[in-house]
């Protein structure tokens, strides 16, 4: 068991993550309305898409192995199934598990997501059909 309890990052990564997945999000979805109307900037906005892409998912990765391995090294599954009373440290783990869960803004970055998916598909179906090029 390690003897490192994990802590949450601080609001300032937490939120400039989710700002960055949501900015490289939308990026990847204006493509095709930046094709239509700024075609020269199409690479540029991918390359920014793509790598901030790629900062942002090797950054959510991190948090997902850092909760797995919390469980793990605790062994959490097996004592909470098991009934078994949890020491403090465990608690605490528990506590943050919990806390990394609730202040994550992951739910909300999905849920824009998806709306900016609806409206860039509407947008390119517009410039199809109503202001073709």
């Amino acid at each position: 068991m390690s003897s490192k309890k994990p802590a949450l990052p601080s609001k300032f990564v937490i939120y400039g993550a989710f700002a960055l997945g949501l900015a490289t999000a939308i990026a990847v979805r204006a493509l095709i309305v930046i094709d239509h109307l700024y075609p020269s900037w199409v690479r540029p906005v991918w390359y920014f898409a793509v790598l901030g892409n790629f900062v942002f998912f090797f950054y959510r990765y991190r948090v997902t192995e850092k909760r797995k391995r919390a469980i793990r090294n605790h062994h959490l599954l097996e004592k909470l199934s098991q009934r078994q009373i949890l020491s403090d440290d465990e608690r605490d783990v528990l506590i943050y598990l919990l806390s990394s869960l609730i202040k994550s803004p992951e739910n909300l970055n999905y849920l824009i997501i998806v709306a900016f998916s609806i409206v860039a598909i509407a947008i390119d179906l517009a410039f199809v059909y109503f202001w073709p090029t």
